[in-house]
């Protein structure tokens, strides 16, 4: 019988933004791995995973999560994280892998999926989806995302600032991921665009040093690499405006 890899979304990092699914997938699951840095500390996909299930259930596997400049380390451990699941899976009929966010959307799952798909054929893949730091960030701080017929275009900074200009000088709303090491580059776009005065951003989502502003007060200073942007789309303020 193939085992079972299972991406979960277990969201921002509120531990009350798991869904029910999510939790019940957890429980499940004979094992549940857990993506950590090589640097060791415990991230937010470890640290809400432990409110549902027991710490001697949780395994902790080394990705390179951050790296974008050397490919070959990247690479290597993808490859290495992928040959401990694969071990796992020959071990184990379910193995849960916790992603932060949803596991379609950015997620580290997909890469290993894809490593898994070709280390033992014949598993199956299956995901559960997970609130989002965008949803998360329009909840708390009352941006809405679309009305209407508006489009919705989620960016990440990490493919730089020129890729945020274009979508801002776009229809609709522009949420912007990961981008708090070019925090100026940012608040310049907002700016270029007339778009600054709406937008919000914010940091450490439903965690103790949670951060939600105003883009107006960004000051160009570097932010938490996980730092989430929304620009709503511009708006005439009359009620169903856009239909």
């Amino acid at each position: 019988m193939s085992s079972k890899l299972i991406g979960v979304g277990v969201g921002p990092g509120d531990p009350e933004l798991v869904t029910v699914k999510g939790v019940n997938a957890l429980r499940a699951a004979e094992v549940v791995v857990v993506p950590v840095m090589d640097t060791g500390e415990r991230g937010r996909a470890e640290a809400t995973v432990l409110h549902y299930v027991p710490e001697e259930k949780v395994l902790r596997v080394v990705f390179a999560l951050n790296e974008r400049s050397d490919r070959g380390r990247r690479e290597a451990a993808w490859d290495a994280a992928g040959a401990r699941v694969a071990d796992l899976l020959g071990r184990h009929a379910t193995v849960a892998f916790a992603t932060i966010g949803d596991p379609n959307v950015y997620s580290t799952f997909t890469y290993l999926a894809h490593t898994i798909g070709e280390l033992v054929p014949g598993t199956v893949v299956e995901t559960v989806p997970g609130i989002t730091a965008m949803q998360d960030l329009a909840a708390r701080s009352g941006a809405v995302l679309t009305e209407g017929t508006e489009p919705l275009t989620l960016v990440p900074v990490t493919a730089g600032a020129a890729v945020l200009k274009d979508a801002l000088n776009g229809p609709g709303t522009v949420v912007a991921y990961k981008f708090g090491r070019q925090a100026r580059e940012v608040a310049e776009a907002l700016r270029d665009s007339g778009r600054i005065d709406d937008a919000v951003w914010g940091s450490a989502l439903g965690l103790e040093d949670e951060s939600i502003r105003p883009a107006g007060e960004l000051d160009g200073e570097p932010l938490p690499y996980l730092s989430t942007l929304i620009a709503p789309a511009r708006r005439d303020g009359k009620r169903g405006g856009k239909l």
